[in-house]
């Protein structure tokens, strides 16, 4: 890893440039392992209306000031990075499709119809097609960079700490998750979305989303014996 990595995205006229010193972006737990697969109806953060309002409003202006588009930049940036880094393990490779994500959002901005999600469910939606394009046109095997600390996070079982060889076979396991079933993982516990922005960002159903889910959970409960509630809400 590079000292004082900068990665720069012009779009439009907007040149931000975004550092980070001595930091490698890796996937970011933060509620234990009970918690996490306990919890898959909970209540996750929505934006208030007034918020997606506002980030509407946003995107009208961009469609005659490029330069309003600088906002939503500021704000979602270190947001799909991580996303895309998680699924590419490759700092460069992921400013790259990090840069052209928001490239395509400013340059179809025109096009953008309200759909009932915010406005970072679009973003996300380019991103995973960035990520997916790459992927079929160098057909290589997607990579998701799990990293052992963050595991160990979701695994505190006990006032002793967390079973080393269960954390090993965690992350052995996860990476051995189909695609799609890694996919609703990352965007339901890792990225905090409900099932109608899952839906949006793969491009499937509601009802399909909370199924992968639910497959993806099952399979960890009958190979780790985990007590998972289900109820399929939100």
């Amino acid at each position: 890893m590079r000292r004082n990595s900068a990665w720069a995205c012009e779009l439009k006229g907007i040149n931000v440039v975004h550092y980070r010193e001595n930091q490698k972006y890796r996937l970011t737990f933060s509620c234990d392992f009970h918690k996490t697969f306990g919890l898959l109806s909970k209540d996750y953060p929505l934006l208030s209306d007034e918020e997606i309002r506002h980030e509407y409003t946003i995107l009208e202006k961009s469609r005659k000031d490029p330069q309003a588009f600088g906002e939503l930049y500021e704000k979602y940036f270190d947001k799909i990075f991580n996303f895309i880094y998680r699924q590419t393990d490759d700092e460069e490779l992921t400013a790259d499709l990090c840069s052209q994500t928001f490239l395509n959002a400013l340059n179809n901005v025109n096009r953008f119809e309200f759909r009932g999600v915010p406005v970072s469910a679009w973003l996300y939606r380019i991103a995973a097609n960035e990520v997916n394009k790459h992927y079929r046109k160098q057909k290589a095997t997607r990579v998701f960079s799990i990293e052992e600390i963050r595991v160990k996070e979701l695994v505190e079982i006990g006032s002793d700490g967390p079973d080393e060889e269960l954390v090993q076979r965690m992350i052995s396991y996860l990476k051995e998750l189909p695609t799609e079933m890694l996919e609703v993982l990352e965007l339901r516990f890792f990225e905090d979305k409900d099932f109608k922005e899952i839906a949006y960002i793969l491009n499937i159903t509601e009802s399909g989303a909370k199924m992968r889910t639910y497959r993806a959970l099952d399979r960890l409960r009958k190979n780790f014996k985990l007590s998972i509630k289900y109820d399929g809400k939100k």
